[in-house]
This record gives structure tokens, sequence and C-alpha cells, in this order.
């Protein structure tokens, strides 16, 4: 009867929750924008209360010039602070956050490069990725608890059910993971584009990652992002159609000059 009613209860979060991403992939995304959006916003000022912010205005003045220029495309009034530290980061969150982290200056040695970061991360929140990766979540949880249930009312060795877990995290939580990883990729390189960034400069950043982190990827199957080199032919195949938005922008004027 609880499986019932719990398949019945999921069934029906599946159907009203359908969504498509900017690329046209299907989501399941069930959680109120605004929850999202207020959480992100209260995970960002943690972070601002905790973590160092670059005073420099400099830094901050060239790292503000890309991001608007992109931001000027989505829309929106976004908060973006950059953060004195060394790791080669940067992220956005629901609410319109963007945080970038001094470090990754090191390897996004161009405006453009820069640009193909700032375009990544703000294609996560556009794309509802952490929306649809909590609610993925909860019915990932959901199942195994009933799963569990079922295997300990059955009398079923106990191990089998924490390998569940594994297979759950490896078989679909982390696959979900690099599917939103390679779509802000590819959406993010169309945003550089439009706003008038060269997205060709997208591979000499990943390049320069790879370099960063001495040439080691973890297997891709057990690794929440693609492979640096899978990441580089992807973006490779897209390029052509990046170049047609770049030059519209080129053509509408679209010339930031960010330097730092």
């Amino acid at each position: 009867m609880k499986s019932l009613v719990l398949t019945t209860i999921l069934s029906s979060v599946l159907l009203s929750s359908c969504a498509t991403s900017p690329l046209g992939r299907n989501q399941v995304a069930f959680l109120p924008d605004e929850q999202m959006s207020q959480m992100g916003i209260q995970a960002f000022g943690e972070l601002k209360q905790k973590t160092p912010i670059e005073t420099s205005s400099q830094i901050n003045n060239y790292v503000k010039c890309i991001a608007n220029a992109i931001i000027k495309e989505v829309g929106g009034q976004w908060e973006i602070v950059v953060f004195k530290d060394d790791s080669a980061n940067a992220f956005a969150l629901p609410g319109s956050k963007i945080g970038v982290h001094t470090g990754i200056l090191k390897v996004a040695q161009t405006p453009s490069q820069l640009a193909a970061v700032i375009g990544h991360e703000i294609a996560h929140v556009l794309s509802k990725h952490s929306n649809e990766r909590a609610s993925q979540e909860m019915l990932v949880n959901e199942g195994l608890n009933l799963t569990k249930g079922f295997l300990g009312a059955k009398g079923a060795d106990p191990t089998v059910a924490a390998v569940l877990g594994l297979g759950a995290e490896v078989g679909i939580l982390l696959p979900y993971s690099r599917t939103h990883e390679s779509e802000a990729d590819l959406y993010g390189l169309d945003l550089m584009a439009k706003a008038g960034f060269d997205p060709r400069e997208s591979v000499q950043l990943w390049e320069n990652m790879s370099k960063a982190s001495g040439n080691k990827n973890s297997p891709s199957f057990l690794s929440t992002h693609p492979s640096h080199s899978n990441r580089i032919q992807d973006l490779q195949k897209r390029i052509p159609n990046a170049m047609t938005l770049y030059n519209q922008a080129k053509a509408a004027g679209k010339n930031p000059s960010c330097k730092l």
C-alpha cells in the first residue's frame, strides 16, 4: 500500500513539474523558484561573511565589466562579488548572485576566457540546474528509502541496500551532474558570444584548466564534471554556431572593453 501511494505521488510530481531547459532538454524541477532564490541569497550571504572579499578596484572593475556585458544579454539585477581566494573557481546561485575567486584569473587569462567561465555559471542558474538537482535527489532518496524498506522486510542481505546507495550515486546522480556541466558549457558559450566575447577562447580556457590541474582527470563515469578533453571536443562542435552569434554581436557594436 505504501509503495502504491509513494508511486502515485511521485508520478504526479513528475507529470506536473516537466520543464524544458534553454537548450531543449526535458527537466524535472518541482521546487518553487522563489524558494530556490531564497536559498541562493542565504548561501551567498553566508559566503560573504566567511570569505575575504577582494578590495582592489582594478580587479573588481575588470570582473564586473565582463559579467555585466553578459548580464545585459540575460537581464535582471545580479550581485557580483570577487572573493579573495586562490582556488580557480567561480559560481552563480539562484537569486541572481555571482561569485568569482581571484584564483580563476590565473587560469582565465583574457577577458573572453573569463567570460566563458562567467557565462557557464550564469547558464547554470538560467537552466535551473540547482532546482533540477535538488528535485532529483529528493526523488532518488525517496525511492531508495522505499527499496531498502522492501529489502528489509524480505530479509535480504543488508549490504545489498548499501550498494544501492552507491549504484544510485554513480548511475543517476553523477551523470546527471555531468549533463548539467555540459549544458552550461554550451549555453554559456552562446551567452558570451552574444555579449561580444570570442567563443573560440573557451577552448584555450579549458586547455589552461587542464594544465593547471596537472593534466589529471578522474574517470568520467566517477566525475561530476566531464573530462577536459570531452569539454573541449563538445565546445569545438558548437563554436561555428557561437561564431554566428559573435559576428552578429560585433556587427551590432558590442565590443566589451574590459582590461585588468
